[in-house]
Order: structure tokens, then C-alpha cells, then sequence
């Protein structure tokens, strides 16, 4: 029954297009633009990403995350070094972006290596966001199993009375930043009849990038 429902969604891909003259040759600059015209297209989250890892075996693993920080240095996202996810990357250091801007009939991939980010970056962060989330970052032993949702909130309560009063809440030492140094980056808009425009970006060894159209 679901198949039959699921078969019948069509939606026709008309908004823009994507090109070799018009794409900047700098996939970062291409990604800012993007991203700059998700934003200003009121998107909910456009910085929500899905992160795909893979143990050493192979077996991968997807989720969302948030991307918080993009520049040429490469694109930095925030946990708990303790989850699933950084166990996959501790083993298997290369990983992949998904960005999805429906709204907008766009979609970015990104994959490369990940390395840790520094303490000092992580903290910096860390002091940045509210203080019920740092607060929740230190309540939660990131993926591992609760007995119930009582413990996990009475753990909440009993940190945010220690830390009443005070904004000195420190970062856990198993919490920080990862960054995903890209090697390769793809573009994709859709287009009518499913003939989407494919650019596809990737690191050349002298630092330049080669870009090839895909079939659809």
C-alpha cells in the first residue's frame, strides 16, 4: 500500500539551472553562494546536514547534523567523541556531507578525510552556545544506553542546580569538534523531465579542482 503511494509523488524540477559558465571554480565559493541563497530563502536549518560514516568493516551509518563552521580550511561539525559517530571516524577517518535545500530544488555532496579540531577551536564554540546546552552536552553520555528518560533528565536537573548562578561550565573532555577537509564536492539542481545538472568538483594534487559534468 505504501509502495503504491510512494510511486505516485512526481514533482517536476523547474527553477534554475547549473552550468559551467556560471558555477564558480572555486567549489567553497560555489557552496557560500548557495548556502547564502538557502538562508535568504527563509529554509529552516539550511545548515543541516547529513553526516554518513563507515566502520572499517564497512557497514555505514547516517544521521543529521549541524553544520558550524564552512571555510577552505573545510567544514566543522560539533558532539560527543563518545557516539557512534566519532567512534566510525576514530576508525575510519573520511566521511560524507549531504545537504538538501528542497525549497530551492538543490543538493550539495561533499566527502573527504575528517581530522579532529583543536581544543582550543572546540572550546571556543562551546562557550559560544547556551547554557542549557553545554549543560546537556555534560548530562549526556552520547549514545549509549538509558535506562529511562527520568535518569537523563534528573541528571539534567542536578547539573543545572551545581552550575546555578555561575557561566563557567566546562567542556567535557569527550566533546568537541570534527572537521571534514573535502576532496571532492558535487552540485546538483534539479531540472525538468529528471535531466538534473551534475557538477562534480574534485581536488586535483596541486591544490586546483577539475570539474566534470555527471549524467543524471
Amino acid at each position: 500500500m505504501l509502495t503504491e503511494t510512494v510511486q505516485q509523488m512526481r514533482r517536476d524540477y523547474t527553477l534554475a539551472a547549473l552550468d559551467e559558465d556560471t558555477v564558480h571554480h572555486n567549489p567553497f565559493m560555489q557552496f557560500a553562494a548557495w548556502f547564502r541563497e538557502a538562508t535568504d530563502a527563509g529554509i529552516d536549518e539550511p545548515n543541516a546536514m547529513t553526516l554518513a560514516t563507515s566502520t572499517p568493516d564497512g557497514i555505514p551509518s547516517a544521521r543529521i547534523v549541524l553544520l558550524k563552521g564552512a571555510d577552505e580550511n573545510g567544514f566543522t561539525f560539533y558532539t560527543n567523541y563518545t557516539s557512534q559517530k566519532s567512534h566510525d571516524l576514530l576508525l575510519n577517518p573520511c566521511a560524507a556531507l549531504l545537504f538538501f535545500w528542497g525549497e530551492l530544488q538543490r543538493q550539495v555532496r561533499i566527502s573527504g578525510r575528517v581530522e579532529k579540531c583543536s581544543r582550543e577551536e572546540s572550546e571556543a564554540y562551546f562557550r559560544s552556545r547556551p547554557a542549557e546546552s553545554r549543560i546537556g552536552a555534560i548530562a549526556s553520555a552520547q549514545s549509549s544506553v538509558l535506562q529511562n528518560r527520568a535518569v537523563l533528565e534528573e541528571r539534567f536537573r542536578e547539573l543545572t542546580e551545581h552550575y546555578a548562578g555561575t557561566d563557567d561550565i566546562p567542556m567535557p573532555d569527550t566533546w568537541g569538534g570534527w572537521r571534514l577537509i573535502p576532496a571532492s564536492f558535487e552540485f546538483w539542481q534539479g531540472r525538468a523531465s529528471r535531466l538534473h545538472d551534475r557538477l562534480h568538483f574534485t581536488l586535483q594534487d596541486d591544490g586546483t579542482w577539475m570539474i566534470e559534468r555527471l549524467s543524471p
